[in-house]
């Protein structure tokens, strides 16, 4: 039985892979586990049968019957143990198989081969229980189909996944699973995505609705434009996420980790000494001293203590990814368990952010119609909330928004978008207030009054400014002229109150919301979800201080929709992105990832960090509780009652009894689900 501190059988290449060498490898290693320790049990039991009960056992079937014990039984370890000494290393593996040797060096076969039948019993169960744990993981991979139906002209070609191409149009009929990631050119229909966002109600979706690989179509016949490889889809970025999330150790595991070298170590020189002192100082059998060294050797191996942190982290990260929440790797599991304070970004984060134009506010005799034009000829190269916003709206007008020439966002104030024209080039700009305090104009009274009547309303106001730049022989010649204002609102999020009460009843002591948006929009939403402190008008550069003054004060996740958040993301203890379906920033940029944008999962991510970190430690007190009651059963009660001592085979099922307990406990964690709303 080698106990691995991550292991991991599958790589996510391809389905096949998944469900082909790494399962395959898994199911025999169990198998032949158990085959080994069914031939042990067997020559142990024949052993006994003839040796004990009915004494007629030549002595060459005796020997015949210890050789296929120790053969079968030991296997397993000694493979284990010559791999490990390779790299210089003596671990668990060799200790139990220099214990079984040493109790054959004294006369007592049976009591070594009942040594190595447990430990390798346990080994397979042992393998069985964590294997539960790697299919819930890789139950992921068999989401996604092998092949695709594409269109090409008028035919239809069954194709390998990894051979579609971005492009590529792809039908999906009734019932199927989406083979792309990708957008619907015609039909519409319900789509499961609980495989991907972990949202338990289907998602209607129609034409230009984007989709993802892996979710379920429901009665309607679907056209999909590929735009992503299947190597880069969603699914397979969550798949390639969950499997970097095994191999990355807790600190906890770490430290054990780093504890169990010199630990092995130190249980042989204890076995040496206590085969040493006996001889020397007392006149104490060599067998009998030889049997307590032994019965050390196994009861002070730390096997249960190193499986104690993977069996339960793993099995949260899974149960995690089941529900629509990833973790980047367990540290950040550890971590989030000792959050305290939570801050928020607004947009995409309490709100919904889909930002609806609310008003237009044309000046200077433009009209309504010319204000939403230029703004969204402005921003249409942007992929900012609002910027989508007001192209969504033109466009629904039936206005054709014109493509710059030159983009450029201005963080924190605005964008400004330019267009060469036949004798001059022409500039516009939207924004804030801010940006126009650091341009060469001078807003009157009136215009920011407009402005702010917006913004009392809880709407986010943006001021539409025109330039026009001629060059001639004196130089250039600017002139300024103000459109409009734009603004527009977004709605609260249904689950956010709930989640922020629910993340207070978890411990949570502080709930802060920083934004850039304005004062007044920022205060309506801010009062609406209870937050205890409201920071508004932020630049990026400043959303990262106020998340550097909080971690002073505490444990600190930082939620945003992991674009424009990044850098605060980066500084806090715990970066959490919203939307990660779709959105490759928030894949790259978070720790944690709530798939569905949903809120409400944020306290379920919560609960099974610190559920995970109380079954960790309940794991560390087992292991550590087993192994020092079983020393001192060993070594120290024979000090004060010579007769004593500890049967061989008692120390190995405590031993190995707490090693399956702690794995069991931990399996605990994949019955947890996020809670249905």
């Amino acid at each position: 039985m080698t106990t691995q501190t991550a292991p991991s059988t599958y790589a996510p290449t391809s389905t096949a892979t998944a469900t082909g060498v790494g399962s395959l490898f898994s199911y025999w290693r169990s198998n032949v586990e158990l085959w080994l320790a069914l031939i042990t049990l067997v020559a142990l039991l024949a052993g006994w049968w003839g040796g004990s009960v009915t004494e007629r056992l030549p002595a060459w079937v005796a020997t015949m019957l210890a050789v296929i014990a120790y053969a079968a039984g030991g296997y397993s370890g000694l493979m284990g143990a010559i791999e490990e000494a390779k790299r210089g290393k003596l671990d668990i593996d060799f200790l139990m198989i220099t214990a079984a040797l040493g109790a054959a060096l004294i006369g007592e076969w049976k009591e070594g081969a009942l040594l190595l039948f447990l430990f390798t019993l346990s080994g397979a169960l042992e393998t069985f229980a964590m294997e539960r744990t790697r299919k819930a993981i890789q139950s992921l991979a068999v989401l996604r189909p092998e092949t695709a139906r594409v269109r090409v002209g008028d035919a239809e070609i069954q194709r390998p996944i990894d051979d579609v191409q971005v492009g590529d149009v792809v039908l999906v009929l009734p019932g199927e699973r989406l083979p792309v990631d990708g957008r619907v050119l015609r039909g519409d229909s319900t789509l499961d995505q609980s495989s991907i966002t972990g949202e338990s109600v289907p998602v209607f979706k129609q034409v230009g609705d984007a989709v993802f690989a892996g979710t379920i179509n429901g009665a309607g016949v679907l056209e999909v434009e590929t735009t992503k490889l299947a190597a880069e889809s969603t699914l397979s970025k969550i798949i390639n996420l969950v499997e970097e999330a095994r191999q990355d150790a807790t600190p906890t595991q770490r430290f054990i980790d780093r504890f169990s070298g010199p630990y092995t170590y130190a249980v042989i020189g204890a076995t040496l000494l206590a085969i040493a002192i006996p001889q020397l100082f007392s006149h104490e059998s060599f067998g009998d001293t030889l049997y307590r060294a032994m019965t050390l050797l196994v009861v002070a191996s730390p096997c249960a203590l190193i499986i104690s942190t993977p069996a339960s982290v793993l099995s949260a990260i899974a149960a995690a990814a089941r529900g629509g929440v990833l973790f980047k790797g367990g540290a950040y599991m550890e971590k989030l368990a000792m959050v305290n304070i939570f801050a928020f970004d607004k947009t995409g984060t309490l709100t919904s952010g889909h930002l609806e134009v609310t008003d237009l506010r044309p000046l200077n005799q433009y009209s309504e119609s010319e204000l939403l034009r230029l703004a969204a000829s402005a921003e249409l190269r942007s992929e900012h909330h609002v910027g989508r916003a007001i192209v969504a709206r033109a466009r629904a007008a039936g206005l054709d928004p014109e493509t710059p020439d030159d983009f450029r966002a201005i963080p924190g104030h605005g964008i400004q978008a330019a267009f060469q024209r036949e004798n001059h080039r022409e500039t516009l700009y939207i924004g804030n207030d801010k940006l126009f305090m650091s341009e060469e104009m001078d807003l009157s009274p009136a215009i920011r009054m407009i402005g702010e009547a917006l913004q009392r309303k809880g709407k986010t106001a943006m001021l539409v400014v025109r330039r026009s730049t001629v060059e001639d022989t004196l130089g250039a010649d600017r002139d300024w002229e103000v459109v409009g204002f734009i603004a527009v609102a977004d709605s609260l999020r249904p689950e956010a109150v709930t989640a922020v009460q629910e993340l207070r009843q978890q411990g949570v002591n502080h709930v802060v919301m920083i934004t850039g948006d304005n004062k007044n929009v920022a205060e309506n939403i801010g009062r609406a979800v209870g937050v205890d402190q409201i920071h508004s008008d932020l630049l990026p550069e400043q959303k990262v201080e106020i998340v550097q003054d909080l971690v002073a004060k505490g444990k600190v996740a930082m939620v945003g929709d992991g674009v424009n958040d990044a850098p605060a993301l980066a500084t806090a203890h715990v970066g959490v992105a919203m939307g990660a379906a779709g959105t490759d920033v928030a894949l790259e940029t978070a720790d944690v990832v709530l798939m569905a944008s949903d809120l409400s999962k944020l306290p379920f991510a919560m609960k099974l960090s610190r559920r995970a970190g109380e079954i960790v430690k309940q794991n560390v007190v087992i292991s550590v509780g087993v192994i020092l009651t079983l020393v001192t059963l060993t070594v120290i009660v024979p000090l004060f009652a010579p007769t004593f001592r500890l049967p061989l085979p008692l120390g190995v099922v405590g031993h190995e009894g707490s090693t399956l307990v702690v794995v069991l406990n931990g399996l605990r964690m994949l019955a947890l689900r996020p809670p249905r709303r």
